[in-house]
């Protein structure tokens, strides 16, 4: 049982490092002591679930993802608002340094997107791995799976490209986003 508890505190600070935190600044994030914090990373043991909870929703992994060390499949998407921090869908947010480390594959190099006002939707694609998009500016329809979502600028998604989905611009302006894609 002790092997598992050093498992979790191994994959929490495995989690840290890879999102560029310190111990002292996720201590300090979770309002903890340096060193409660240091001993659950170091055996895991007596960690509380909300602390764990809490360390899911920082480094933006599914939380069953941290209690097992079996990465969450990505099977629908999920919309962050500008300035609310949270999701509309059911993932937590996911912070756009951090990408690297939500994509199991390798990425590709980001490209800037510019879409004219169009009255057509975007016709659908699919493609394997994982797909982020960051608007800039303007405002962008993303139709995924027979659903549209309108982001404007500072709104971001990310959601699995299996899924049927496009991208047009919505108003009389053009739009230009981010997007970055994992093999």
């Amino acid at each position: 049982m002790d092997n598992v508890f050093k498992e979790l505190g191994q994959r929490i600070s495995g989690l840290r490092d890879a999102c560029g935190y310190t111990q002292e600044e996720m201590a300090e994030a979770l309002n903890l002591e340096l060193s409660v914090y240091q001993e659950y990373e170091e055996n895991g043991k007596n960690i509380p679930i909300s602390v764990v909870y809490e360390i899911a929703n920082k480094c933006g992994v599914d939380f069953t993802e941290i209690m097992t060390g079996v990465k969450a499949k990505l099977n629908t998407y999920h919309v962050v608002r500008s300035g609310q921090g949270r999701a509309i869908d059911r993932y937590p947010g996911y912070s756009f340094e951090d990408l690297a480390f939500r994509f199991s594959g390798k990425i590709m190099q980001p490209l800037l997107v510019t879409l004219d006002p169009s009255e057509e939707k975007a016709a659908p694609v699919t493609h394997p791995g994982q797909e982020f998009n960051y608007v800039l500016s303007g405002t962008v329809a993303v139709l995924i799976d027979g659903k549209e979502l309108v982001l404007g600028a500072g709104d971001s998604i990310y959601f699995n490209p299996e899924l049927p989905h496009g991208q047009y611009c919505v108003g009389n302006r053009s739009a230009v986003f981010l997007t970055v894609i994992s093999e």
